[in-house]
């Protein structure tokens, strides 16, 4: 079952009638698309207008990917029966980049991927949960080291699970020197 060209095109014509011109930048979810990613949604957040176009089973008439369709976006290798829930990750990840969503801007800077690597780990209250202790230095109230802990874990956890993520990352002389601590450290635990 392949979506027709005739209902979007007549939606589009109504989308020119109401915006004079365009609407802005349309996306069509599908698995040929762009991956994904967080450099992505911070792009997108800053446009003024997003059209998300998700086709099902089969997918959409080629003729509205090529007249109006401006992006193609994948969320991953797979495929699934609709574009609805990879829009949904998309309007998701693009809302948390607008001014005043979450609250605070700080909020989704210091998310995973913002910055190119994982976020540190989080804890809250109980101090102790079954034998499970907060690291001390975040409940010592120096917010020095606690930032530099946290960047360390955050560098930590990237190199642990996705150093893949470390080749695109600006990294400056104090994250260098903790990489190399870190990278000799699992060196010699691999030796022991």
């Amino acid at each position: 079952m392949v979506m027709g060209p005739e209902p979007l095109f007549e939606c589009f014509d109504h989308l020119e009638c109401i915006h004079g011109g365009k609407p802005g930048r349309v996306i069509m979810m599908c698995p040929q698309g762009e991956p994904f990613s967080q450099g992505y949604a911070k792009e997108l957040s800053r446009e003024e207008h997003l059209v998300i176009v998700c086709g099902h089973y089969e997918g959409i008439d080629e003729r509205v990917r090529e007249a109006l369709v401006t992006d193609e976006i994948s969320i991953g290798d797979y495929v699934l029966t609709g574009g609805e829930l990879p829009a949904m990750v998309v309007v998701d990840a693009v809302a948390r980049m607008i001014p005043g969503v979450l609250g605070e801007a700080a909020s989704a800077e210091e998310d995973s991927f913002y910055h190119g690597v994982l976020e540190h780990p989080h804890y809250t209250k109980p101090r102790v949960y079954r034998g499970y202790e907060v690291p001390e230095i975040l409940l010592s109230g120096h917010h020095e080291n606690i930032r530099k802990w946290r960047r360390r874990q955050s560098l930590l956890r990237t190199l642990e699970r996705r150093p893949e993520l470390l080749q695109d990352v600006e990294l400056g002389k104090e994250d260098k020197k903790v990489l190399l601590e870190l990278l000799d450290l699992l060196q010699s635990l691999k030796l022991s």
